[in-house]
């Protein structure tokens, strides 16, 4: 019995969290799925998991083990894929995290047609609002919205977007003039809780400082979804992503303020992690958004 045999049984176990589990997520017999993790362990000599009636973890030796192993077996994997690379013939799972800002605009409808066109490959979509680690996490990539830092992550940008802050022409009227960032020291302002900066919007002058403006106001909520209602019903300024407020503000029923404060260097990104064979399936995911956003940027 080989080593990569072992291997993969080993990892399916600790992934389906026992024995009985793996068994029935990959058809193998438990005692099977058993006998190659102890040949496993006694090929290397160490206790890769405590196994009682009742519980199941793995010792630090098996973390350590477990850790390298599934990076090897995703690399063979993605090689394999690389081989046979068909887009017509896309087939496993991908595993992808994005915001809820993401899926749950209009832009999300670009994950429902690249599964459409692709019905072989099983579509994982994580919406979470915050940043996972992909590797840790087992994800193959996410979908970023952001000023991308530097990190140790691969990114292709997918579409520039910016950030407008909004208001209807009515609170303009009330509240106004609203022409410096500053102004909204003293207007109701609606808290969009997934920004970082919270209860401090950050602005840019004409010369790159950055301007932070203390802010409040009678809503704090965790979706963009939420402020665009927020705003459209007049109860304060908000700060909301093109790809939300667009319609609304092309329509007039927003007003955009303080644009020549608002820097236009954020992006949507695929971010995946560096790996020797990227998987057909991944490239193939992230050309698909690639074309998708440059039809509706056109």
């Amino acid at each position: 019995m080989d080593t990569l045999t072992r291997m993969r049984a080993f990892i399916d176990v600790v992934e389906a969290e026992g024995f009985s589990a793996a068994a029935r997520r990959t058809g193998r017999s438990k005692a099977l799925l058993s006998k190659y993790v102890r040949e496993l362990e006694d090929d290397l000599g160490a206790l890769l998991l405590n196994r009682t009636t009742r519980q199941f973890s793995m010792t630090e030796a098996g973390h350590t083990y477990y850790r390298t192993a599934a990076d090897i077996l995703k690399e063979i994997d993605n090689l394999a894929d690389l081989v046979r690379e068909n887009n017509a013939d896309l087939k496993g799972r991908l595993r992808v995290s994005a915001p809820r800002t993401f899926v749950d605009a209009e832009v999300g409808q670009s994950l429902i047609d690249f599964a459409k066109d692709h019905p072989e490959v099983s579509l994982e979509i994580v919406a979470e609002d915050r940043f996972v680690d992909l590797i840790e996490e087992n994800f193959d990539l996410a979908i970023r919205i952001t000023k991308l830092e530097d990190s140790g992550l691969i990114a292709r940008k997918l579409s520039d977007f910016r950030v407008y802050a909004v208001a209807t022409a009515d609170f303009v009227a009330k509240y106004g003039p609203l022409e410096h960032p500053q102004d909204l020291n003293r207007v109701p302002f609606i808290i969009d809780t997934n920004s970082r900066w919270h209860n401090n919007v950050r602005f840019s002058d004409t010369d790159g400082a950055t301007i932070s403006v203390a802010v409040s106001g009678p809503i704090e909520v965790n979706s963009p979804q939420a402020t665009l209602r927020a705003a459209r019903a007049g109860i304060g300024v908000a700060i909301i992503p093109d790809f939300i407020a667009g319609s609304s503000i092309q329509s007039g029923e927003l007003v955009t303020l303080f644009d020549d404060y608002i820097t236009k260097d954020r992006g949507i990104y695929a971010v995946y992690p560096h790996r020797r064979y990227l998987p057909a399936k991944v490239r193939s995911f992230v050309d698909f958004l690639s074309a998708w956003f440059r039809r509706q940027n056109h």
